[in-house]
């Protein structure tokens, strides 16, 4: 029969793949042992995710560059600046409010510990410090005295009679105590005393989710605003130690409140993101010692007592010390170079003394943390902690010229508290 023509056969020459960054064909050397190789080096960039896109691996992108640039600051100024430069909606804490159980929602967005009492590291007395607290209960004595005198000579302000009374007291018995106590805590002398001085701190504190609007969906962090105004403050240019260790545990927790911060109520404001302590930057006295705030008509105990508020009373001076507190030593660390992505290497200690001019109340806070945000505060097991003492009346009556019931207890705290001693330590920062 006829062949019938049919396409012929070719042989197709094995082709072994190459690798085209290593430039080594694949598969050589199956079966047998090779030298190590050196890390090969890619040819091609990596692929990354466009900035402007709206995915998640591009906002991902956008807070690493981002978290790179504030890392790579030259100092705190400039760290400071690029933390606060972006405004949004924030809510304002106010250390002093009406709000109701407002102590355990502060410690929620601070991830602050109560502990009642003092701390035991506090500064005890010195050889002869019988002598020296009857010198200053005179002192103390005279200066109630001279401003009872002042204020019945006159009429005071409608609703303004205890503030009349309180702030020059305050004004004139603080530089009185500081002069007395500087031959035994000479930093005093070295000390700055402001005045009504503005305190300011922001941070991140949990997520949201955008729930209305064309963000809808969108999960953006919490942010918070304290604005403080002390009416004095006095700062060093030395770090006071620490109380407790900075990985020290403690037993009591910190409250988590998953609702909604406007439930407390707290409200949003849009304005300028302010971090101070006081003064600038460049001031040597950077650190603060002690801070003097006056119990205002809303923490004004006849009211709350006359309206049934009685458990309240301690539960707002708690509140003013936690907030105030933690915004005055989160912006000393944040003065240093701290942030949440960068937490600190060392605690920062502070101290305050809420008055009305007849109760006190003395708090002491150290800050162990700043990795507030969702992202910093997964794996982050340190709290900052607070101690307290509930209010201690100074005296019980003022009678000519006499000052009946005096308490010497509040007196020997107001001098361990100014006798806290200040360790010299550098910032170092990596």
């Amino acid at each position: 029969p006829p062949v019938s023509k049919m396409a012929a056969r070719s042989r197709w020459p094995l082709v072994r793949a190459v690798d085209l960054n290593t430039g080594r064909r694949l598969g050589a050397g199956l079966g047998t042992e090779q030298a190590a190789t050196p890390t090969p080096i890619p040819r091609y960039p990596p692929v990354l995710p466009s900035r402007s896109a709206k995915s998640k691996s591009a906002q991902g992108r956008r807070v690493e560059e981002f978290f790179q640039r504030v890392h790579g600051a030259a100092g705190g100024a400039e760290k400071i600046r690029l933390l606060s430069r972006i405004q949004r909606p924030k809510y304002v804490v106010y250390p002093q409010t009406l709000s109701i159980e407002a102590d355990r929602w502060y410690q929620s967005f601070t991830k602050t510990a109560f502990v009642a009492g003092l701390p035991g590291r506090l500064p005890s007395a010195a050889p002869g410090a019988a002598l020296e607290l009857g010198q200053l209960r005179s002192l103390l004595c005279e200066a109630l005295l001279q401003e009872n005198f002042y204020v019945k000579r006159r009429r005071p302000f409608l609703y303004r009679e205890r503030e009349q009374t309180v702030l020059p007291l305050l004004g004139n018995l603080v530089p009185r105590l500081i002069s007395a106590l500087v031959e035994k805590n000479p930093l005093l002398g070295a000390s700055s005393l402001d005045y009504e001085p503005e305190v300011n701190f922001y941070w991140l504190r949990g997520e949201r989710t955008v729930a209305r609007g064309h963000r809808k969906g969108h999960v953006d962090p919490i942010r918070f605003q304290i604005d403080d105004k002390p009416y004095c403050q006095i700062r060093i240019p030395d770090q006071l130690p620490e109380f407790v260790p900075l990985e020290h545990s403690i037993p009591e927790d910190v409250p988590v409140i998953q609702i909604e911060p406007s439930r407390l109520p707290l409200f949003q404001r849009q304005y300028d993101n302010n971090i101070f302590i006081g003064s600038k930057i460049a001031d040597s006295s950077c650190y603060g010692h002690t801070q003097f705030h006056f119990a205002s008509d809303k923490l004004r105990r006849e009211k709350l007592i006359k309206d049934n508020l009685t458990d309240q009373i301690e539960v707002r001076l708690r509140a003013n010390g936690i907030a105030s507190l933690f915004a005055w030593t989160g912006a000393q660390a944040m003065y240093q170079g701290f942030w949440s992505e960068a937490d600190v290497t060392r605690p920062f200690v502070s101290q305050a003394v809420i008055t009305d001019g007849i109760y006190f109340s003395f708090f002491c806070y150290q800050l162990n943390t700043l990795a507030l945000s969702s992202g910093a505060d997964q794996h982050n097991h340190r709290k900052n902690i607070c101690w307290g003492t509930e209010s201690m009346r100074l005296y019980e009556d003022i009678e000519g010229d006499n000052v009946r019931g005096f308490n010497d207890e509040v007196l020997s705290l107001l001098v361990h508290f100014l006798l806290n001693r200040a360790e010299s330590k550098k910032s170092s920062i990596s």
